[in-house]
């Protein structure tokens, strides 16, 4: 239900087809999870954020990823980068979504998506809903 009204909450904030995907940022979910999946060597740490059916095919990225990094720092940045990529791209597929690229870190989404993100980390839904009330009454004004 929490995920609903977030999920609600951000498709009233911001307008239709500015919408931006916050799992497609190298400081996103996803691209994180990624990371510590290689960080921990465990690959079941991003497997949640990606569809059933690109499990191997991720698995298969995981461990190319594991060997190459070893080599060197240039290839460990290559080999994160990779893996972040293939871990972003299969997730976007799985919610039938075009992949363009990571977006960069600091990319700016917006007050939304941070206001949900406090929601979750928190479970106090109010200040969302504060927000949500001021965004709405000021597009209607």
């Amino acid at each position: 239900m929490l995920k609903l009204l977030i999920a609600s909450a951000l498709l009233v904030v911001v307008a239709p087809g500015t919408i931006q995907a916050h799992c497609d940022s190298i400081g996103g979910p996803v691209a994180t999870a990624a990371l510590n999946a290689l960080e921990a060597g465990n690959v079941n740490l991003v497997l949640p954020y990606a569809p059933a059916s690109a499990e191997p095919e991720l698995t298969a990225a995981f461990n190319q990823a594991s060997v190459v990094r070893a080599q060197s720092a240039d290839a460990r940045a290559l080999a994160d980068r990779y893996f972040m990529e293939a871990a972003v791209r299969l997730h976007r597929t799985g919610e039938r979504a075009p992949y363009i690229g990571l977006k960069p870190a600091e990319t700016d989404f917006g007050p939304a998506i941070p206001a949900a993100e406090k929601v979750v980390e928190t479970g106090r839904i109010e200040p969302l809903l504060e927000f949500m009330t001021k965004e709405v009454n000021h597009s209607l004004t």
